[in-house]
């Protein structure tokens, strides 16, 4: 299967094992706005390219039907950026791996998607947060590609942007299932096969 990375992720490249899908023509209507303020991840393209590909794929993975025009925005920050977030907004004075803001509540996506097919305003998703320093420092402690894991925590930030969450063991395993689902289709394998820890 091809790289969907091509030469901004080369074969020998230990910090990236991805090999999935390209983007399709489809997603072609996903904004995907990309601000990387801690550089910490390694080479700025790739890490975009990683952001794009991951969050495609979960946002088509959410949507039942056509893809609509759509808008969300992924910033990656250092450690201080990402324990201040979390601590004005969850109560929790520790960085964290991914922070997400949806814009719409979960209840009212479906209607915000009907009205952005039939020519009404995109969709606003939301804001995803990824703390790079703890990204890094969890792929080293899980024994993960630093992309791999990257991956995995925008398409978990996703699936909160649409509502899906882990407070119960239900929930929680469906959205693990929808997370294997997705990051299998880029060519990564179960994360839960390792340990994977989110504070929520």
């Amino acid at each position: 299967m091809p790289n969907p990375l091509g030469a901004l992720a080369p074969s020998d490249d230990p910090s990236s094992s991805i090999t999935g899908l390209g983007i399709t023509a489809e997603a072609e209507h996903l904004n995907i706005d990309i601000d990387i303020e801690d550089h910490g991840l390694g080479k700025a393209e790739t890490v975009e390219a990683v952001l794009r590909l991951a969050t495609t794929h979960a946002v088509t993975a959410c949507v039942n039907g056509n893809l609509p025009p759509a808008e969300l925005y992924v910033r990656v920050v250092n450690a201080d950026d990402s324990q201040q977030l979390n601590g004005e907004y969850r109560g929790k004075d520790k960085p964290t791996n991914v922070l997400s803001f949806p814009a719409i509540e979960p209840d009212f996506i479906d209607i915000a998607i009907e009205q952005a097919l039939a020519d009404g305003p995109p969709v606003m998703l939301g804001d995803i947060i990824i703390a790079a320093p703890v990204i890094i420092e969890e792929a080293k402690t899980q024994k993960k590609h630093v992309n791999d894991h990257l991956a995995h925590m925008v398409v978990h930030g996703v699936l909160h942007l649409f509502g899906h969450d882990h407070i119960n063991d239900q929930d929680a395993q469906i959205m693990e299932d929808l997370e294997r689902n997705i990051l299998s289709g880029i060519g990564i394998a179960d994360p839960y096969q390792e340990e994977f820890t989110d504070d929520r």
